[in-house]
C-alpha cells in the first residue's frame, strides 16, 4: 500500500490504497516507517507525503477490528506514536499534500509533517463521536494550540468537519489550494527546499520542537539559536552563503557539512 520514490533528491511517499480511502492497518504503518527510514538512509534533501484517491488519508482502518479485543493501546501508543515520531524528526524539510478526508492518523500524518498544504476539499475534524471514540494521534494538541479550549470542544461535540480553507484560515495548516493544484504547488515547495542549506532547515526543526514540546522560553531558544548558528558557521553551505551575497551571485548549497 505505501509507495516510494527517489529523484532528484526528494523522496515522495504514497498512501496507495484507494479503495480503501488509504485507511491504515499494523500493516500500513509498518511499511510507511520503512519508508521514511529507507529515504533516510538515502540522504534524501526533502520529502513529500500524499494520498492516492479521492482523499488522502481516512485513518485506521477498522474494517476487520472487534471492539471487544481491540488492543488500541498496542496500535496507538506502541505503533502509531513511534512512526509519528520518526517522521516528525526526519532529517530534511517534509511536506504534505492533503485532500479529501484526513482524519484520525491521517490527521496524525499532517501534524507529524513539516509543512501541509491542503485542497479546498480536505476535511478535518473528530467525527468520532460516532463510534463511541476520540480524536487521537496528536489532534487534541493540535486543536488545542491553534484553536482553544471552546473551538476545540465545540468541533469534536459537534463533529463538524473543517474545509482546507477554514483549516488554514485557523491556522492548522499552511496554505489552501484548488484541488488540481494542491499537489504540484506541494512539490514545487519540495523542490526549492531540496536545493537549499539542508542543514540550516533540520536545526530550525530542532528549535521548533524545543519550542513545541518543551515549552522552552524566549531566551533559552535564543540560546538555541545562537548555539545552532554557530554550529552551521562551520559548514560549506554557510560559507557558500555568505560568499554568493558578496559576490552578488545564487548561492549553490549542498546539504553536507
Amino acid at each position: 500500500m505505501i509507495e516510494l520514490t527517489i529523484a532528484d533528491g526528494i523522496a515522495e511517499v504514497v498512501l496507495n490504497a484507494p479503495a480503501k480511502r488509504n485507511a491504515l492497518d499494523p500493516s500500513a504503518l509498518s511499511e510507511l516507517s520503512d519508508a521514511y527510514a529507507e529515504a533516510e538512509r538515502a540522504g534524501v534533501r526533502a520529502l513529500v507525503l500524499r494520498g492516492e484517491g479521492k482523499v488522502f488519508c481516512a485513518g485506521r482502518d477498522i474494517s476487520g477490528v472487534d471492539p471487544r479485543t481491540d488492543d488500541v493501546t498496542g496500535f496507538l501508543h506502541e505503533q502509531v506514536q513511534p512512526l509519528l515520531q520518526r517522521m516528525s524528526a526526519f532529517p530534511a524539510p517534509t511536506f504534505a499534500a492533503a485532500h479529501g478526508a484526513a482524519l484520525g492518523v491521517g490527521l496524525g500524518l499532517l501534524v507529524a509533517t513539516d509543512v501541509v498544504y491542503v485542497a479546498e476539499s480536505t476535511k478535518i475534524g473528530s467525527p468520532f463521536a460516532a463510534l463511541g471514540a476520540t480524536l487521537d494521534s496528536g489532534g487534541h494538541a493540535l486543536f488545542f494550540e491553534r484553536l482553544g479550549a471552546h473551538r476545540t470542544l465545540d468541533l469534536i461535540y459537534s463533529g463538524r468537519l473543517m474545509t482546507g480553507a477554514e483549516a488554514v484560515a485557523a491556522g492548522l495548516f499552511s496554505q489552501v489550494f484548488p484541488d488540481d493544484a494542491v499537489l504540484e504547488a506541494t512539490r514545487a515547495a519540495a523542490r526549492h527546499a531540496a536545493q537549499g542549506p539542508t542543514l540550516a532547515y533540520i536545526a530550525s526543526k530542532e528549535l521548533i520542537r524545543g519550542l513545541r514540546d518543551e515549552r522552552l522560553g524566549l531566551w533559552q531558544s535564543m540560546g538555541g539559536e545562537s548555539a545552532a548558528q554557530a554550529a552551521l558557521a562551520q559548514t560549506a553551505d554557510y560559507r557558500e552563503g555568505f560568499a554568493a551575497f558578496q559576490q552578488k551571485r545564487t548561492p549553490t548549497f549542498t546539504g553536507r557539512d
